[in-house]
């Protein structure tokens, strides 16, 4: 069965940045699933993975652009202590989430703590990195309706 929209894609990888060093894997794990053609995974990867078939190896390279977009120190932010007072103790690495200006959901992480200020940078961690996807497909079947339905895999 071919790789296409509204089918249930089993994958091992190993990400690896321009330089060679390990980013994230399944090794060890459980083969990654997502439903085809419903944005769940970056669009060029799902774009390359299409009409592939289980037993597949293939590499994918991504550019930042394509993967999680370039950095925008923009997204690096001082805001007031005052902003965080809800009792939690902070911590640098902390992420939590945040609306933008336009409402979108964003995940920002602090990145340095002062005494009346929290730096926080709501770039996705790999924004700027070029990105090596080795891929083996695990797994194709078709969709159930609620998968379907409700975008995204029914874990068990």
């Amino acid at each position: 069965m071919k790789i296409s929209d509204n089918k249930v894609v089993s994958f091992n990888y190993l990400l690896q940045n321009a330089a060679g060093e390990t980013l994230d894997s399944t090794e060890g794990a459980a083969p990654l699933p997502y439903l085809h053609g419903h944005k769940n995974i970056i669009p060029a990867l799902e774009a390359a993975l299409t009409d592939h078939t289980v037993g597949d190896r293939l590499k994918i390279e991504l550019s930042a652009e394509q993967g999680y977009g370039e950095r925008d120190e923009d997204l690096v932010q001082n805001l007031g202590r005052s902003q965080f007072d809800n009792g939690e103790a902070l911590e640098v690495g902390m992420m939590f989430q945040m609306a933008d200006e336009d409402e979108n959901i964003r995940v920002a992480t602090i990145i340095a703590i002062e005494a009346d200020k929290i730096t926080i940078d709501a770039n996705h961690p790999l924004a700027g990195e070029s990105l090596v996807y080795d891929i083996e497909i695990a797994e194709v079947r078709e969709a159930t309706a609620e998968e379907i339905q409700n975008g995204r895999v029914e874990l068990p």
